[in-house]
């Protein structure tokens, strides 16, 4: 079992920014990758961007925050970070962060229960 707890969220104005972290606890074993995803009013859930766990990290962002957003890890200490810059009205939503994985037992899912970005004026 793997918990996930999202902070750093809020109000910001267009243009400003926002740092959500991701603290992971439990059973890490097996774990392949680590994401962000949002989920827009009226929208299904999208996934913002996404950091390999395993051999060279890679990184992969959706086109509408390239640019704007970085994701990082310390894997020391199972943290998860999303950096979003010069935010955007359409970047409100609610953050959730995901982890992925495999054991013996099978592949595995785990998300968070989000926090919301408001970029408003």
């Amino acid at each position: 079992q793997i918990q996930l707890v999202e902070s750093g969220g809020g109000l910001v104005q267009p243009g400003g920014s926002l740092r959500l972290s991701c603290a992971a606890s439990g059973n890490m074993f097996g774990l392949r990758s680590m994401a962000w995803y949002r989920q827009r009013p009226g929208k299904q859930r999208e996934e913002v961007a996404t950091i390999t766990t395993r051999g060279t990290t890679s990184t992969n962002y959706a086109n509408s925050v390239k640019g704007r957003f970085t994701i990082s890890r310390d894997a020391a200490n199972n943290a998860l970070y999303l950096q979003m810059n010069n935010l955007k009205p359409g970047d409100t939503a609610v953050y959730f962060c995901r982890v992925e994985g495999f054991r013996l037992s099978g592949g595995y899912e785990y998300w968070g229960q989000g926090t919301q970005v408001t970029v408003s004026s």
